[in-house]
């Protein structure tokens, strides 16, 4: 079960544990070089991201992220915008007033804790005013040198970092935040998230997750890091936006998310094949018959298909399925509802088409 939270309302896209994961990801552009964040903006979010984070190093681009907005709004994009902030509180106090929400690192914001707590009144002030969400973003690399020097460099020690920062917010009666726990070590990501979450548990605090595995790289490398990360906190029912961080393109890291949530069985986004590696038993070509199923059937949203080669393990295998294709005798395919059997010993020539129909017939196809 997905672990209860409150909800965060960050523009038009509120998030918990009532709303579904969302995705997200972030410019790499330069702030002050409008035109090209907002074309970076516009394909985030055209490859379907629902939140942007835009970096705010200093005041001047702090500034410059009103401007960015009202270029994208003037496209018709009104996604919510994230300022990333880390080392002066001025400036996410002005970030604060013109995105949806601001990102900051306790382990840079300030090191003495009523230092901290002084420093964070104006911001939550700002945020109540303009409905501003604030992240409180802990990274593994960064923490305060107060942290370090009491829990070492350690899971624990980006525990108790979020949880200063969190009481802080419960004695000023703020709600209205998001937690992360970012690391490139797995372990640490792993561990440091699940202790966060045993000990909100604990003081009855229900703040929403954001997952990642930061620096995860790139290529095969950096989405298998990130799948194991992030999907080992989401099949615990742990999470409520991800991004994946990897050195390509933004862009790039939006069809990685929502393939993670999908193999999770938390947000479908694309049919799924459930097809087995084939032995010495299959009895048709699996591999090109599933890649002609996959390029008629892919745009069928939330739709299960099994592909099995025999019918010793196939009908067991996908039986989760709504519908299946199994080799049942050289050059014959039976066809499966679910767990029914619909059509024995049809033709492997016309066994897709026959599939095709099949679907079309019980009313799950929809033209692309």
């Amino acid at each position: 079960m997905r672990r209860k939270t409150h909800t965060v309302y960050i523009g038009d896209l509120p998030l918990g544990s009532d709303f579904p994961i969302r995705v997200q990801s972030m410019t790499n552009t330069n702030t002050m070089d409008t035109q090209a964040t907002v074309a970076q903006c516009i394909r985030i979010i055209e490859a379907g991201g629902e939140y942007v984070r835009i970096t705010a190093p200093g005041m001047r681009e702090a500034e410059n992220l009103a401007v960015i907005k009202k270029e994208l709004h003037s496209r018709g994009y009104r996604n919510p915008l994230i300022a990333d902030v880390h080392f002066n509180y001025k400036v996410a106090e002005t970030a604060a007033r013109i995105v949806e929400k601001v990102r900051i690192n306790p382990g840079n914001y300030a090191d003495k804790l009523e230092l901290a707590h002084e420093r964070l009144l104006p911001l939550l002030k700002i945020c109540r005013e303009y409905g501003t969400v604030i992240r409180i973003g802990i990274n593994h690399g960064s923490l305060g040198e107060r942290i370090v020097n009491r829990y070492g460099n350690s899971p624990q020690g980006m525990v108790e970092s979020a949880m200063e920062f969190l009481r802080i917010l419960e004695t000023e009666n703020f709600n209205q935040a998001v937690l992360s726990m970012k690391a490139s070590n797995l372990h640490i990501v792993i561990e440091s998230t699940r202790l966060l979450v045993e000990r909100m548990t604990q003081e009855g605090l229900h703040y929403p997750l954001h997952l990642g595995v930061t620096e995860a790289g790139e290529g095969e490398d950096g989405r298998i890091k990130s799948a194991i990360g992030i999907g080992s906190l989401l099949m615990d029912g742990i999470g409520d936006t991800i991004r994946v961080s990897l050195t390509e393109a933004p862009e790039a890291e939006i069809p990685v998310a929502l393939n993670i949530l999908q193999a999770c069985r938390l947000r479908m986004n694309k049919a799924e094949y459930i097809s087995c590696p084939s032995c010495g038993r299959t009895l048709f070509d699996l591999q090109n018959t599933a890649a002609k199923i996959r390029e008629q059937t892919s745009h069928l949203i939330g739709l299960k298909i099994g592909i099995m080669g025999c019918i010793v393990n196939g009908p067991g295998e996908m039986a989760d399925a709504d519908y299946g294709y199994v080799g049942a005798a050289p050059g014959k395919i039976t066809l499966y509802k679910q767990r029914e059997v619909v059509k024995r010993n049809i033709p492997e020539a016309r066994a897709v088409e026959e599939l095709i129909s099949l679907i079309k017939a019980n009313g799950d196809w929809k033209e692309q």
